[in-house]
């Protein structure tokens, strides 16, 4: 086992209660994504209603993200239906991504870091806290002052030009001197035990007693919601220089047998219950 890790302050951004709006999105990502149509609410109303949302919530996140561009809405009749708009689509092809192709296990990694030097002055403490929050998110951990390091060839230059400090940060792609202990560098970077956490979390509620035994429709969406979230706080450190038993490998397996258990029974209920229609033509959509 490593020596004690260090532990991050939280600076992960907090909003507001994400489960509504993840699961809307895991399940626009099952049953919408790439297919030109749209959803009626009903259908959406009736379908998280299964994981224990409310009517209320699921019209608040509907609207929520109408407004924010995140869907697009489509009248036909009395009924009002749904539909991805581009911005949406791209949210949710890095999500199949993330979960699918590059997973959380990073057993392939080529040795090279990227870090990232900042210097600020001292009165920019919003920008500081900012640009700190932004970078944990995007899979980095702190070494040392203002040096963040993240496994891998990761791009920043959106994140930075976002929060106008392209003149105040310095990028560099590395490799590690032998005399360095990688697994050491790894410890004092990253919360670890916080990131095994998650992974045993996830492990307890799928393995023990699943829920929704009785509902492939619910525990497929619930199962794919929740390992995203997981994963998405995984910034996929080299495997070989994690402890022991790392949780991520188990919790990966699971994951996949899991869900490959529970596709098909679920495609095959929302093909019974989902209401869609195909997507009109911009000048024909609700405004």
């Amino acid at each position: 086992m490593l020596a004690a890790v260090k532990k991050l302050p939280n600076i992960i951004p907090v909003t507001e209660d994400p489960r509504p709006r993840s699961l809307m999105l895991s399940f626009l990502g099952d049953y919408l994504f790439e297919t030109g149509q749209c959803v009626f609410s009903g259908s959406v109303i009736d379908v998280l209603g299964r994981l224990g949302v409310s009517e209320h919530a699921t019209r608040s996140t509907l609207a929520r993200m109408v407004n924010r561009g995140l869907l697009l809405r489509q009248r036909q009749g009395r009924r009002m239906y749904f539909g991805l708009t581009p911005l949406t689509a791209r949210i949710l092809r890095d999500g199949h991504t993330r979960v699918w192709r590059t997973g959380a296990v990073n057993d392939d990694w080529d040795g090279t870091w990227t870090l990232l030097g900042f210097s600020l002055p001292e009165a920019w403490q919003r920008q500081r806290h900012d640009l700190r929050s932004k970078l944990a998110w995007a899979g980095f951990g702190p070494l040392q002052g203002g040096l963040w390091i993240a496994p891998g060839h990761v791009r920043v230059d959106e994140l930075v030009a976002s929060l106008g400090l392209e003149t105040h940060v310095r990028i560099f792609r590395a490799a590690v001197d032998e005399l360095t202990d990688v697994g050491q560098l790894v410890a004092d970077a990253y919360d670890l035990d916080t990131l095994a956490a998650g992974y045993r979390a996830f492990l307890d509620r799928w393995t023990d007693s699943p829920p929704f035994p009785d509902d492939p429709l619910a525990a497929h969406l619930s199962i794919v919601t929740e390992w995203l979230r997981v994963i998405r706080r995984d910034p996929r450190l080299p495997v070989r220089h994690l402890p022991e038993y790392w949780p991520a490998i188990p919790a990966q397996k699971a994951f996949h047998d899991i869900e490959g258990k529970l596709v098909r029974p679920a495609a095959a209920l929302a093909a019974e219950l989902l209401d869609t229609v195909p997507m009109d033509e911009p000048s024909a959509r609700e405004s």
